[in-house]
């Protein structure tokens, strides 16, 4: 086989590198949509949306991180069909709290940092006057402590001294 064969075979087409994509988030954007809209307004929501990732599909994988673009064409979309555009707090904590995504799906589905993440959560508990309780959680996530080898020495140092 020649060189350019190998590439043509080796390089998957447009179409599949799509359905990869919408196979992995098109459940989360879905849930996300039908909790903010009607069951068919979050369908057609979610059709428009891959839609435009299909046909931006050269462009949006050569974003710096193609989940955060289709995310905010989602959020966008999403919010002018609601008539409300809610912060992005508030859009994690729904992700969080109602659907029942992990820190870490959300980072992937958004496309941000599970650090940005945690952030997000602490404020929207804070605008909801941490009825939660999260607040101290959240707030020990983001500090940063002391490194591995300083808790270590001073777990150590205690039980040596208790001894």
């Amino acid at each position: 086989m020649t060189t350019t064969a190998t590439r043509k075979i080796m390089k998957p087409p447009p179409a599949v590198l799509t359905n990869a994509f919408y196979d992995l988030h098109r459940p989360a954007y879905y849930a996300y949509a039908q909790a903010r809209l009607s069951t068919e307004e979050a369908r057609v929501a979610v059709a428009h949306l891959f839609s435009i990732v299909a046909d931006n599909w050269t462009s949006v994988v050569n974003e710096r991180c193609p989940s955060a673009w289709a995310w905010e064409r989602h959020t966008q979309v999403i919010a002018r069909r609601s008539g409300r555009t809610p912060t992005p707090a508030q859009d994690i904590s729904l992700l969080h709290d109602h659907l029942l995504f992990s820190i870490r799906e959300i980072a992937a589905l958004t496309g941000t940092e599970p650090a940005t993440v945690a952030a997000l959560l602490a404020a929207a508990d804070r605008e909801a006057g941490d009825r939660t309780g999260r607040a101290g959680l959240w707030t020990s996530m983001i500090k940063p402590g002391a490194s591995n080898e300083a808790r270590w020495r001073r777990s150590f140092r205690l039980r040596t001294a208790a001894a």
